[in-house]
Formats: structure tokens, C-alpha cells, sequence
């Protein structure tokens, strides 16, 4: 999960009282705000106040305001980024733009609060890579965001310990599962102690990051974890024979084989990452934006990465991104879209990736920009390939929050404790999976 990945959102419940109050955000009875094209454009970011993504999101909005005299005042929220947002919109007064998660389109379009996207009036969107047009495209068939970045999984190996090993760099599950136990049981540090394990995973139920970590299985062995129907209506799939199996393998992992950390289950992404550098873990499955850290931390040397290992059916691995959003009420929309024409093109995007931390474009979604003409490490291209080539996000549908999470608390559960049944458990998803999804007016009869 990105510095700007999966996040869920606390705003669900007042989701319904914000979209009451938005409709007049621009102050009055509603409507159309008052233009004022002067008017500087407020930005909030989702990223980590002083910290690198707010470095490089003021670094592009210095380009745009020198490439078009337009001012834009950056503001950057981690803590209760949702809270602060609703509040605003309770105030009627959103800012202009908001930098955040493709994932969080539907509930964003569901309280009201961002606003319809014509492609056609953005400049160089006929640039942009079909997938991360179809990320900003809401459950009504309706643009809601403008793609700005993308970024998908591959696997992360200590490369010292693979030496030691002798084994090959895993093409399929088996081979993944054969390199995790040497990783295990072979001391593959040499210090003597059962203390590594193969596979880091931060399986907690916080932000949905167990359901997160194993999208990339699921659908890689043929599963999901809900299903598109002909009428474009959906129904639970943690049932179907092929997501049971991939359930299976994946719980085996930590009941079976025993190759991932201890405390898994009550760890999200800061921990993972720390068993991973600190020499505990030999293999993670993460995004583009930690080797900046690990290079520095582990040492370039000491890792490699290379594609995911194919599951029974294909290789498909998650796929992520950050959209621009318009938001609703703003005095100034010739200047929103001024600014999201400027962070799709190529100029834009190449200075978003510029740096080797303050970048805010872990890939490019401009299918113009070669990522090697900026990042001539092969590694970023290994990771453009396979987004391009094997990404998948996850649906656009009202609200993915309560999917996500739903099936984190049950992968959570059966990792955390081996007496579980599996086809059981995974019943009582669907339910939950059915109840949610006819909630949102989208669940197959």
C-alpha cells in the first residue's frame, strides 16, 4: 500500500449529511459558485505533512504556477484527512482540488462532493492509459477524477539469501512457497537463530490491509472477491471454488508452512516494512514507492525485484493510483481543469516523478512518457510493465470501503487463528459481501 494507497474512510456515515449540504458549496442557494477566474486554487494532499510527497506536490504546483501564472496553495493531511474534508463540506466550502486515492472515487462520488469530469474538455487525456481512465470512471458510468499516477505490485526478494539458497527466483506458487521455507528454516542471516521468515505481511484488519495484501492472490488464482454480472450487477464470489482455493493457499502460508512473521495478523504496512529491512522477512509483495527507502535502509544490493510468480489461473496483481478531483463549488473550475490537464501531460508527469523521494508519480498514466527517459533504474520499468501488462483495480462501485474491509476481517481472522474453518468463514463473507452490496443498490438477485 502507497504512501497515498488504501486508506479507508471514516466518513461513511455522515456520507449521506454531506451530500445534502454540497450541492450549494459555492456559498447561496446552490448551483454554480460565482466565477472568480483570480482566484488561487486551494489543493489538499493525502500525504504526510513536511514529509516527501508534500515536497513534490509543491514542486508541481510551483511548475503549473509558472507555466500559467495560476496560484495554487498546497495543503498536506494524513490524520483524519476524511473528517477534516467532511467538515469542509458541511461549511460549504470544499477546496478546489483534492489529491487522493483512485480507490475512494465512490464514496467520494457518494457524498457529493466532487465533481463530473468531462475527459474531452481536459487537454492530453486522449494521452491516457485506458485502465486509469476506467479508475476514474464511478459505478453510473460517469467520469468522476482525473488519473494522475498509477503503480502496481511485484515482489521484493533478499537477494543474499536466495544466493545461500540456491534456489531460483519463484515463476509460480510452488516455487514462492519452496524459497519462503528455505527463507524459514534454513538461516539464511547465518546468525545461528530460527529467527527469518519468507514472506512479510502485514495482515491486519486496519484500513482493510490484510483484504489489500491479498487481492494479488486472489485474482492471480482465478478468485474475487465479488462479481460482475451481465445486468452489471454484482454478486459475492469468496465462495467459488477458485477463491476458496486461493484462500486456502494463501491461510496455509501462516498455519501450514508457517513462512510469514510472527504478529502478521495485527500488523499493517509500517511494521511489515520494518521486518523486511531489518533483516526478519526475505520476501514482500509491495509497490514501486519503498525502494527509495530500502536502497537507503537495506541496501540496493542486498534485494531484488522481479514479477510476481504466476497463481493457477494468471498473473494479475493490484493496481493502484491517485486521480485529481475536482472538487464541488469552486469560484474557479477553468483553473481546476487547467490544473488537471497540467498534471496529465508530459511535462507534468515527468516532474512528478523527478527525485529520488519528493516524487508524487510512482507511474506514469501519460502512455506518451517513457518511464526510463526519468527513471533509468530497470526496476521502475519492471513495475510499468506490470501494471500495463497485468494491473487490475479494484471495481468501481459506490462504496469499496465496506468490501474491502469485510473481507479484511475475514482473512485476518483465518491467518490469526488455524481452528477456523475456511469454507465456513468464507460463507458467512458472502452473506456479509451480498448484504453490502444490496445496500449500495447493486447486489445480483
Amino acid at each position: 500500500m502507497s504512501g497515498s494507497g488504501i486508506r479507508a474512510l471514516r466518513v461513511v456515515a455522515v456520507g449521506l449529511g454531506v451530500a445534502l449540504t454540497v450541492a450549494g458549496c459555492g456559498g447561496g442557494g446552490g448551483g454554480k459558485a460565482a466565477q472568480d477566474p483570480s482566484a488561487p486554487l486551494e489543493l489538499w494532499a493525502r500525504t504526510t505533512p513536511g514529509g516527501d510527497g508534500e515536497k513534490g506536490m509543491k514542486k508541481l504546483a510551483a511548475a503549473f504556477e509558472a507555466a500559467t501564472g495560476q496560484k495554487v496553495e498546497v495543503t498536506a493531511i494524513f490524520d483524519d484527512f476524511e473528517t477534516k474534508l467532511s467538515q469542509r463540506a458541511a461549511q460549504k466550502d470544499l477546496p478546489d482540488i483534492v489529491m487522493n486515492d483512485s480507490s475512494q472515487l465512490g464514496t467520494m462520488v457518494g457524498q457529493g462532493i466532487v465533481r463530473e469530469v468531462d475527459l474531452g474538455a481536459i487537454k492530453g487525456s486522449d494521452q491516457l492509459l485506458a485502465p486509469a481512465i476506467e479508475a476514474a470512471r464511478a459505478a453510473d458510468g460517469k467520469t468522476y477524477g482525473v488519473p494522475h499516477s498509477a503503480q502496481a505490485s511485484a515482489l521484493l526478494i533478499r537477494k543474499d539469501w536466495r544466493a545461500k539458497t540456491g534456489l531460483p527466483v519463484p515463476a509460480n506458487w510452488d516455487q514462492l512457497v519452496a524459497l519462503a521455507k528455505a527463507f524459514t528454516t534454513q538461516d539464511p542471516d547465518g546468525n545461528g537463530k530460527a529467527d527469518t521468515y519468507g514472506l512479510a505481511v502485514p495482515g491486519s484488519t486496519k484500513r482493510g490491509y490484510a483484504s489489500w495484501y491479498f487481492s494479488n492472490f486472489l485474482w492471480a488464482g482465478g478468485g474475487d472477491f465479488i462479481a460482475k454480472q451481465p445486468d452489471g450487477k454484482y454478486k459475492p464470489a469468496m465462495t467459488t471454488p477458485e477463491s476458496i482455493a486461493a484462500t486456502t493457499w494463501f491461510r496455509d502460508l501462516a498455519c501450514t508452512s508457517k513462512v510469514i512473521q510472527p504478529g502478521a495478523a495485527t500488523m499493517d504496512t509500517p511494521p511489515t516494512n520494518e521486518t523486511f529491512e531489518a533483516g526478519k522477512t526475505g520476501m514482500y509483495v509491495v509497490g514501486p514507492y519503498l525502494m527509495p527507502r530500502f536502497d537507503s535502509s537495506l541496501g540496493k544490493d542486498k534485494y531484488e525485484v522481479v514479477p510476481m510468480p504466476k497463481g493457477p489461473k494468471d498473473l494479475t496483481v493490484l493496481a493502484e493510483g491517485g486521480s485529481v478531483y475536482l472538487m464541488a463549488g469552486s469560484k474557479n473550475e477553468a483553473a481546476q481543469i487547467a490544473f488537471a490537464a497540467y498534471a496529465i501531460s508530459a511535462e507534468g508527469q515527468k516532474i512528478g516523478m523527478e527525485g529520488e523521494k519528493a516524487f508524487i508519480v510512482q507511474l506514469p498514466v501519460n502512455k506518451s512518457v517513457d518511464i526510463t527517459s526519468v527513471r533509468p533504474d530497470p526496476r521502475w520499468k519492471l513495475y510499468a510493465d506490470a501494471y500495463r501488462e497485468h494491473g487490475r483495480y479494484a471495481p468501481s462501485i459506490p462504496n469499496w470501503t465496506v468490501v474491502r474491509q469485510s473481507t479484511a476481517d475475514t482473512v485476518n481472522a483465518l491467518i490469526a487463528d488455524c481452528g477456523l474453518d475456511t469454507g465456513a468463514e468464507l460463507k458467512k463473507l458472502d452473506q456479509k459481501l451480498g448484504e453490502a452490496l444490496g445496500q449500495q443498490g447493486i447486489g445480483a438477485s
